[in-house]
């Protein structure tokens, strides 16, 4: 939702479609709407990212559009290698790489690779260390000639980014799920928390993920696949304009886009003349993430909601609203 319209909920955009939209063409070319390069228009997916190509826009009155899921069995291209979507439910990437090319993801994603393909440690600068579960996670190297196959462990879409030489990415931590080998990897501070306090003891929350990982493509064009739980919802922020959502329904956003807190602190209007006269600021606020544009921001339809409600008494940057 954007600030001040309150006819749309944050971070929930509505499935219901406004109309249809013709899929765009530029010079007498195919342009994918969902990965923005131009494509073949004769195909039944783009070989970029595999987003259908015969199909029309669903967008909703907040201006989301949703993002079709990768159709099973869609091949996707990249150097001289391919990747094959296999599944809907929970899909998996099959990767048949050439030889000399090479992916890095996370160990928990590997199902399986064949005998012909190297796995290796990938050594990540900075004291690069995540946890998930209570266990430590190890980013490992697949280099051809050989498969190696990937998949996340519940139900959802991959979502595919073709990356151009020099453009970034920030994606919340662990979603992501493979980068070809000339696309950079470096992770970052969200820079996004509050702390509560319940009596003398304070407690510090990071609602968007306490990391942030950020991919860029150099010495050319490159791949990034991510995994995104439910449905994924895309749209273009202009220059200045601001969106509130819910912090764990992020799933990427363009470096350009800048994000930082935002607090509504509505009236309570419950039933003591007192909470009606001077309102509790505690118990009804709700906590979102700010974008401000430009850039293309993505959402996923599964996420959670924050549940304390105990007193902010220190936060980051943030915006305030009082109603």
């Amino acid at each position: 939702m954007t600030d001040n319209q309150p006819g749309n909920q944050p971070g929930n955009p509505s499935d219901d479609p406004t109309g249809d939209q013709p899929a765009p063409r530029t010079g007498g070319r195919y342009v994918c709407r969902y990965c923005r390069q131009p494509s073949d228009p004769n195909s039944r997916t783009c070989p970029l990212c595999g987003a259908p190509v015969d199909v029309r826009a669903s967008v909703s009155m907040s201006g989301w559009t949703k993002q079709p899921a990768v159709r099973d069995m869609a091949h996707i291209q990249f150097g001289r290698s391919r990747c094959q979507i296999e599944g809907t439910l929970v899909p998996v990437a099959d990767f048949a790489l050439a030889s000399g090319e090479w992916i890095y993801f996370s160990h928990k994603n590997l199902l399986w690779a064949d005998p012909a393909a190297q796995l290796t440690n990938m050594g990540l600068k900075g004291g690069w260390k995540r946890m998930m579960a209570g266990l430590p996670l190890i980013m490992l190297v697949g280099q051809g000639p050989g498969r190696i196959a990937l998949a996340d462990n519940h139900a959802g879409d991959i979502v595919v980014l073709p990356l151009q030489q020099g453009q970034s990415m920030w994606v919340r931590e662990h979603r992501f799920l493979v980068a070809t080998g000339n696309v950079a990897y470096d992770w970052t501070s969200t820079g996004i928390w509050y702390d509560t306090r319940k009596g003398d003891d304070r407690e510090r929350h990071w609602p968007m993920g306490q990391f942030g990982d950020v991919f860029t493509a150099q010495n050319g064009p490159g791949l990034l696949l991510l995994h995104s739980p439910g449905n994924t919802f895309v749209r273009d922020l202009a220059p200045g304009e601001p969106l509130l959502i819910q912090p764990s329904a992020l799933l990427y956003r363009d470096v350009t886009v800048e994000a930082h807190l935002h607090l509504e602190y509505p009236r309570d209007v419950g039933r003591s003349a007192l909470g009606a006269l001077f309102g509790n600021r505690y118990s009804n606020r709700s906590i979102l993430a700010r974008l401000v544009g430009p850039g293309r921001v993505a959402v996923q339809s599964v996420y959670e909601r924050p549940e304390d409600a105990l007193p902010v008494v220190r936060h980051s940057r943030a915006t305030k609203r009082n109603w």
